[in-house]
């Protein structure tokens, strides 16, 4: 007979599933030490977060003790805050100032993040540069190979943003030419484009939305950005509900939740109420069972599925486009979205319903036949999609096999294409069951 192993071991057992569930206190590592006294020289009173690894989202900030809607969460003062103001006060900020035109105050960040990661040891923002990631996840930073698994509307997103960071090097390299006298190492080795890309996403992906007043040394793009030390290790969640801005009577950026939070639990904030394509292209991470998220249908796929011989098809074609139908078309955990369910509505029009379309984009029942042929186009479109994201996980699977070293980035499509794929089929069901009511 097995021997019991008794009350005390079964609660032992029970804690250590428990302290792994909530995860584990990354308190006692020497960078995390560090920072909190860096942060406490600048005016940060210790909160109940406490840096920790999560099994689910990695990273993140547990509480000590149980918060209660109305508590504040954290309280950052400003002296501890990155921003414009910051790089001015540096060695760059003449240099910034002289040069014409203008920088924009996304460039002035990333010089500093890059000259104060060049700078190392002496650097006084050193703490805070060691916690910071290494690599990142957004689209820019991706294989091409990673790339072309990502669903069409996404890729060519993916694909802009990484334009956009070439042209922003490119345009930039001037400048930090021009910084030359500050550096004994020539500035092209220093300010090279992984180390712009780097920085970009540290800004792209980890600041607070803080608005300054307009300076005359940079560009008119607005000057929103804050990087915030030790606060932005707060992970998002879509169910999360928090007030968050920065008090002028305190001087401080501070957090409020509006939502419970279990001791030992990881605290979380919300960034909006983004699809999982946008937190990829964002931020370069997906949210499971995210309530917001949606596939996005891309105008080839729209039309496909109907006839290129409709006489009417290029005017049909023109309306959507002139009222803006062509984009933002989406199925989500409901079905079919509004918009996806006029723009099919209107491209089945037969020839005689053709002058309804004015009633077609408000909404209004033209026919049963028109509402008969749209579900089933939008059924056609629903199956397409299922298909090909079944068949870029297949694509996935296999490429994670051979290429070790892009499983990162592979894991991360595959998150996204799976939650597509449950939105895909509950859509697939959703439009069985109407299908049914209307036959």
């Amino acid at each position: 007979m097995k021997k019991s192993r008794g009350r005390t071991s079964r609660k032992r057992k029970r804690r250590h599933v428990q302290s792994f569930m909530d995860g584990v206190n990354c308190s006692h590592k020497l960078e995390y030490i560090n920072l909190k006294k860096w942060l406490k020289d600048r005016g940060f009173e210790d909160s109940n977060l406490r840096p920790a690894q999560f099994w689910d989202t990695g990273r993140g900030l547990m509480t000590t003790k149980a918060l209660q809607a109305g508590d504040l969460v954290i309280s950052l003062p400003e002296k501890c805050l990155l921003t414009t103001g910051t790089v001015l006060s540096s060695c760059l900020g003449e240099y910034i100032m002289k040069w014409k035109p203008p920088v924009s105050p996304l460039i002035a960040l990333c010089t500093f993040l890059i000259a104060e990661k060049h700078a190392g040891e002496k650097s006084l923002w050193k703490p805070y540069l060691d916690v910071l990631p290494k690599t990142y996840t957004c689209p820019v930073c991706l294989e091409r190979d990673v790339v072309s698994l990502l669903p069409e509307p996404l890729r060519k997103k993916a694909q802009e943003q990484r334009t956009m960071v070439h042209e922003l090097y490119m345009s930039s390299k001037a400048f930090f030419s021009s910084l030359q006298p500050l550096f004994a190492e020539n500035t092209g080795t220093i300010f090279n484009y992984s180390a712009l890309e780097w920085a970009w996403c540290t800004i792209n992906t980890r600041t607070i939305y803080m608005k300054h007043s307009q300076r005359e040394c940079f560009s008119l793009e607005p000057d929103v950005y804050a990087l915030a030390p030790y606060l932005d290790l707060l992970n998002h969640s879509p169910n999360a509900q928090v007030k968050a801005a920065f008090n002028e009577q305190t001087r401080s950026y501070e957090i409020w939740t509006n939502s419970q939070c279990k001791k030992y639990e990881e605290v979380f904030i919300c960034y909006g109420p983004h699809d999982n394509q946008r937190l990829l292209l964002e931020y370069g991470f997906v949210a499971m069972n995210n309530p917001h998220s949606s596939v996005y249908v891309s105008s080839d796929t729209l039309l496909k599925y109907f006839p290129p011989l409709d006489k009417q098809r290029n005017a049909k074609i023109s309306i959507l486009k002139d009222h803006d139908f062509l984009e933002n078309l989406t199925f989500g955990w409901d079905g079919p979205s509004w918009r996806l369910f006029t723009a099919l509505k209107l491209l089945s029009l037969g020839a005689d319903e053709f002058a309804s379309w004015r009633r077609t984009l408000l909404g209004d029942v033209i026919s049963a036949r028109n509402e008969q042929q749209t579900l089933t186009m939008t059924a056609k479109i629903c199956h397409f999609l299922i298909e090909e994201t079944q068949h870029a996980l297949l694509q996935i699977s296999q490429l994670k096999r051979n290429k070790e070293n892009l499983k990162t980035q592979l894991t991360l499509v595959e998150a996204l294409r799976l939650e597509d794929l449950k939105i895909l089929q509950k859509s697939a069901e959703i439009l069985c069951n109407l299908n049914m009511a209307t036959t």
